[in-house]
């Protein structure tokens, strides 16, 4: 048995990213069908699950001897590859120091440790740049993010704190603890009218933000991002995944915009 894995079966994009960032691209057998990143993966390897739901049978066919998932919500993909005898890696990182870690570890995990931190280096590089930016904005904007439309949804951890990072503020902080996205639903979308953000981004994880539809919202033309047309998309593939495209592409797209708002 090899020391470190040979053959990897990634569920989601980020451990995808993270090992063709670090140049171990070629232990990857299968991903998800969602992966975007790097746009090359699609056409390299085969698309053997989506979210919820994966194609066992062609995952065991591919003698994985590594299958790498994430969150609760893979919990009965794991179980019956663990059942067939699949040693699985369910990962739950929520944070950005979450994401830091996660890298370290599974560059670890294939044996590329000084190349993981050295990409570790590049997001934390990426990270003060963007707080020394948001040192200078001369004040704060108050920032709505929506990760789903129907039923509206906020608050998920690490892109809370990226836009913190980035010089905004969040408002709806307290919502970051729920790690689960029932847990985030606003049961009163008014109390985003009552919050009244300069700044909306969108992010409906899979289909295109649509800022008339939210203009459209009753009550919410007296929100000030509305009032100035200040409602932006920032692609789910970009902020959403847990993974380094959070902090190396997103961030950046989180500071412009905050900039513009706080202008």
């Amino acid at each position: 048995m090899p020391l470190h894995p040979a053959r990897i079966v990634c569920l989601t994009e980020e451990p995808t990213e993270v090992l063709y960032r670090i140049g171990e691209e070629a232990r990857i057998v299968g991903i998800s069908g969602f992966t975007t990143r790097p746009p090359r993966a699609r056409r390299e390897k085969p698309k053997v699950s989506a979210f919820t739901s994966a194609k066992i049978d062609r995952i065991l066919d591919l003698k994985p001897d590594l299958v790498i998932g994430f969150s609760d919500i893979q919990a009965d993909i794991a179980r019956e590859l663990i059942r067939a005898g699949v040693e699985v890696w369910i990962s739950n990182h929520r944070s950005v120091e979450g994401i830091l870690g996660y890298t370290l570890r599974l560059g670890a995990m294939v044996g590329a440790l000084e190349r993981a931190q050295a990409l570790v280096d590049e997001m934390q590089t990426a990270i003060e740049r963007a707080r020394a930016a948001a040192a200078r904005l001369p004040h704060a904007p108050r920032v709505y993010f929506e990760e789903w439309d129907e039923p509206p949804i906020s608050g998920i951890q690490w892109v809370c704190e990226l836009i913190r990072i980035a010089g905004g503020v969040d408002i709806f902080p307290e919502r970051a603890d729920c790690a689960l996205a029932k847990d985030r639903i606003l049961a009163d979308p008014d109390e985003v009218i009552r919050r009244a953000p300069e700044l909306i981004l969108g992010s409906w994880c899979g289909k295109k933000f649509l800022p008339q539809r939210v203009c459209a919202r009753p009550g919410w033309d007296a929100i000030p991002a509305v009032r100035r047309g200040a409602l932006h998309e920032i692609k789910s593939a970009v902020i959403l995944q847990p993974g380094p495209a959070a902090v190396l592409d997103g961030l950046p797209q989180l500071t412009r915009l905050i900039a513009a708002a706080a202008g």
